[in-house]
């Protein structure tokens, strides 16, 4: 089983969309000291995930949601969506 999940950063105001299929551990290293987007927004707190049987139905939902580019569309999704984060 795979994921899609939205993790939030208040301190630099951004999403990142991501897949995995452990959503807590990644989420672990993307607040560990690593390189990259994710490294200046720590702590990230999961906000949104969606579950797929498998890897290739995620990747296609993660482009399809990093294609929106539009923060108003991702918040409406992360408000009302029918998955929840645990």
């Amino acid at each position: 089983m795979y994921s899609v999940y939205i993790i939030y950063s208040q301190k630099i105001d951004k999403y990142y969309i991501g897949f995995s299929s452990n959503v807590q551990d990644r989420l672990i290293k993307h607040n560990r000291n690593s390189k990259g987007f994710t490294s200046a927004g720590k702590p990230w707190i999961l906000v949104y995930k969606e579950a797929f049987d498998n890897k290739k139905d995620a990747m296609a939902r993660e482009n399809q949601l990093k294609k929106w580019k539009n923060r108003d569309r991702l918040e409406t999704l992360i408000k009302s969506g029918s998955e929840h984060p645990d």
